[in-house]
């Protein structure tokens, strides 16, 4: 039976009697900018820790390893392992969202897409500054994407599930998982340095930093209906 909606009071209600927000028009197009940039700026940011060389964030060591292995390019290699780790989540029972799929897809393109216009840089005096901006970006697309509320990544929606299934903490499947990923990647020829070691160290306080700026108001009014809230166990990284 199709499940009908009455109107009442600004609100739509299922058959259940449950109400579903309406929004307004633009509250949803601020939130679908926000994430198709920030995943966009994702992608760049992970491509200024290629042309830097110093090293990379973690799940981007294994990439580039895969892609020295493959002779895939390191965006294609990320849509491709993205895809693999999304299909991981059907026996943790994880359920993703717009910004889940699109994660997987919109990073790879933008990173391929920033290494093709940049040219290459060989001097320190140009790949330091090029390392701090990866990682400045790298903390404003995420406070984008994540304020958005469209859903976790694959990735982080990996250690999420496992945290759930096995009832360990999020920061102990994190960083098992991360550890993993790293020892991987280096093995097959990821670059492992002291860019990974700042990005380690900083992400966090700048996700944190740029969620707070680009948090996205709550609306009670409007007319486009839309789900709200963010999926739990969203951690800090597309």
């Amino acid at each position: 039976m199709r499940q009908a909606t009455t109107t009442t009071g600004g609100h739509v209600l299922s058959t259940h009697g449950h109400p579903v927000r309406r929004l307004p028009q633009g509250h949803l197009i601020r939130r679908l900018s926000q994430l198709y940039i920030g995943l966009a700026l994702y992608g760049a940011s992970a491509a200024l820790f290629v042309e830097a060389g110093l090293g990379l964030e973690p799940w981007g060591v294994l990439h580039q390893g895969l892609a020295e292995r493959t002779g895939l390019t390191i965006g294609v290699v990320s849509i491709v392992v993205g895809a693999a780790v999304l299909l991981l989540w059907i026996p943790l029972r994880q359920r993703p969202g717009l910004g889940t799929v699109s994660n997987v897809f919109v990073v790879g393109l933008a990173m391929d897409g920033t290494l093709a216009l940049i040219p290459e840089a060989h001097t320190l005096a140009v790949r330091i500054p090029l390392l701090l901006a990866g990682i400045l970006l790298n903390g404003v697309a995420t406070g984008l994407y994540i304020a958005a509320r469209f859903g976790p990544g694959p990735r982080d929606g990996l250690m999420t599930g496992l945290h759930r299934r096995t009832g360990r903490s999020i920061r102990l499947m994190r960083t098992a998982v991360e550890i993993a990923v790293v020892v991987t990647g280096f093995v097959l020829g990821g670059t492992v340095g002291v860019g990974t070691v700042l990005y380690a160290l900083s992400i966090g306080p700048l996700a944190q930093l740029f969620l707070r700026v680009f948090a996205v108001p709550s609306a009670s009014d409007g007319s486009t209906v839309v789900a709200t809230g963010q999926p739990r166990g969203a951690i800090l990284r597309p």
